[in-house]
C-alpha cells in the first residue's frame, strides 16, 4: 500500500511544486504572465480527455502497466520540461522556443501521467476484501490531496545551485524514476481477486484534490456491473442534473482563475519581480495554505458537520467570496495566505457538494454517466480559466477579482433557487 500511496503522492506533489516556481520562471524569462498560463492549456485539455479513457481501461487488466505508463509520462515530462526551461533561463534557447517546447513536453503529463491515478484505484479495489475497501481507497485518495500540500512546501527547498528554479523539475523527475523502479520490482502482478474499477481523477492543480473513492460495496448497481446497453443516455441539460452542472461550471471556473493568478499576485504584492528566485518560496507558502484548507474542508468540516450537497455548495461559495476579498486586499504574505486559505476552504466545500449533488440527482443506473459529466465539468475549468484569470489580472487586478467573486455570487444566487434540498437528515444545514 505504501508504494501505491507513493505513486499518487509523487504525481500530485510534482505538479504543484512546478506551479510554485512557474511564475518566477516566467518572470526570469521576461515572458508575459498570460503566456505562462497558456502553456498549461494543452496539458490540461489532454488530461481532461485522456483521464476517462484510462479510467475505463483500468476496469480491465494491465493496471500495473498503466501505473508504470503514468510514471513514465510524469518523469519524462518533468525532466524534459526542466531541461528546456534551464536552457531558456541560461539564454541558450530563445524564449519563444522555450515556451513552445515546454508546452509540448508538458503535454506528456496530461496525456500519459493521467493513466496512473485510476490504475492505482482499480488495483487497490481489485485486491482488497470488500469490508476493507473503503478505508483502502480513502487512503489512496488522500495521498493525491496530500501531494498538493507537499509539493509547494518542498519546491523552495529544491531550488538548488546549478539547477536554480528548474531544480523541482529535475528532482521530481528523479523521484518519479525511483518510484517507477520500485513499482516494477516490488509490486505484485495485478491478478485481481475481486472486481474493481478506477475513476477519472481531476488534474492536481493547486488545491484541487481527488474525488471520493468508489466503494463497490456501496456503489450503485451500475457501478458494479456493465451498464445496460439499452439505458437512456444522460444529457447535460437533464433537469435533474442541470442546476448542479451550472453551479459546477461557475464555481470551478472561479477556482481555476484564482489558482492561475495567485502566484503572480504574490510576486507583485511583495515586490519580488526583480528577485523571482526568492518569490518562489512565498508562492509555495500561499499554495500550501490553500491545499491544507481544502483538505481541512474535505476531511474535517464536511464529515464533522454532516453537510449535505446543497449546504456545502452554498456555504462554500459564500466562504470563497470572503476569501477572495481578503486575498485581494492583503498587503503582506500572511494576509495573502490567509485569504487564499479561506477561499480554498470554500472551494473545498463546494467541490464535493457539487459532485455529491449531481450523483444524488440521478438513478443508480445512471451513476456512471453522471460521474463522467462531473469529471468533464471539473476538468474543463482548467483548460482556459487559469489563463483568463491571469489575462484579466494583467488588465486590472480588481477586474479579475470582481469576475471571480461574481462567478461565486452567481453560484450562491442560483443555488438558493435551483439546487435540490438536502436529504432530511442533513436539512438542518441550510
Amino acid at each position: 500500500m505504501a508504494l501505491l500511496f507513493s505513486v499518487m503522492l509523487v504525481s500530485a506533489a510534482g505538479n504543484t511544486a512546478m506551479q510554485s516556481v512557474m511564475p518566477s520562471i516566467g518572470t526570469a524569462l521576461g515572458v508575459a504572465d498570460v503566456w505562462i498560463s497558456l502553456a498549461y492549456t494543452w496539458s490540461a485539455l489532454l488530461w481532461m480527455l485522456c483521464a476517462p479513457l484510462w479510467a475505463r481501461r483500468s476496469d480491465r487488466r494491465g493496471r500495473k502497466a498503466m501505473m508504470a505508463l503514468g510514471l513514465v509520462g510524469f518523469s519524462v515530462s518533468m525532466a524534459t520540461c526542466g531541461v528546456t526551461l534551464w536552457l531558456g533561463l541560461a539564454g541558450w534557447l530563445p524564449v519563444v522556443w522555450t515556451l513552445v517546447l515546454f508546452a509540448a513536453f508538458r503535454s506528456l503529463y496530461g496525456g500519459f501521467g493521467s493513466a496512473a491515478p485510476p490504475a492505482v484505484q482499480a488495483y487497490v479495489a481489485s485486491r482488497t476484501e470488500p469490508h476493507e475497501r473503503t478505508n483502502a481507497l480513502s487512503l489512496v485518495a488522500s495521498s493525491f490531496g496530500l501531494g498538493t500540500v507537499i509539493g509547494p512546501a518542498l519546491a523552495p527547498l529544491l531550488i538548488l545551485p546549478g539547477l536554480g528554479l528548474t531544480g523541482p523539475f529535475i528532482v521530481f523527475a528523479a523521484i518519479g524514476v525511483a518510484t517507477l523502479a520500485a513499482l516494477r520490482l516490488l509490486l505484485p502482478d495485478d491478478e485481481p481477486r475481486f472486481a474493481g474499477r478506477g475513476s477519472a481523477f481531476a488534474a492536481p492543480y493547486g488545491a484541487n484534490t481527488a474525488p471520493p473513492p468508489l466503494d463497490d460495496e456501496k456503489a450503485p448497481a451500475s457501478a458494479q456491473a456493465p451498464a445496460d446497453a439499452s439505458a437512456t443516455r444522460l444529457r447535460w441539460r437533464d433537469p435533474r442534473v442541470w442546476p448542479w452542472i451550472v453551479a459546477g461550471l461557475l464555481g470551478s471556473h472561479a477556482q481555476a482563475m484564482l489558482i492561475g493568478l495567485a502566484g503572480f499576485l504574490v510576486l507583485d504584492r511583495l515586490g519580488l519581480r526583480a528577485d523571482p528566485a526568492s518569490g518562489a518560496g512565498y508562492v509555495g507558502i500561499v499554495l500550501m495554505s490553500g491545499a491544507l484548507a481544502t483538505l481541512l474542508a474535505q476531511w474535517g468540516v464536511i464529515p464533522r458537520l454532516h453537510l449535505g450537497p446543497r449546504a456545502a455548495v452554498l456555504w462554500g461559495a459564500a466562504l470563497a467570496i470572503a476569501g477572495i476579498g481578503i486575498f485581494a486586499l492583503a498587503p503582506d504574505v500572511h494576509g495573502i495566505a490567509f485569504g487564499y486559505a479561506v477561499a480554498s476552504l470554500g472551494f473545498g466545500l463546494f467541490r464535493p457538494g457539487f459532485t455529491a449533488g449531481a450523483s444524488l440527482a440521478v438513478s443508480r443506473a445512471e451513476q456512471g454517466q453522471v460521474s463522467g459529466i462531473v469529471a468533464s465539468v471539473a476538468g474543463a475549468a482548467y483548460v482556459f480559466a487559469p489563463a483568463l484569470g491571469v489575462y484579466l489580472y494583467g488588465v486590472s487586478a480588481w477586474l479579475a477579482f470582481a469576475v471571480i467573486a461574481l462567478l461565486c455570487a452567481l453560484v450562491l444566487a442560483r443555488g438558493v433557487r435551483a439546487l435540490a434540498p438536502d436529504p432530511p437528515e442533513q436539512a438542518a444545514n441550510p
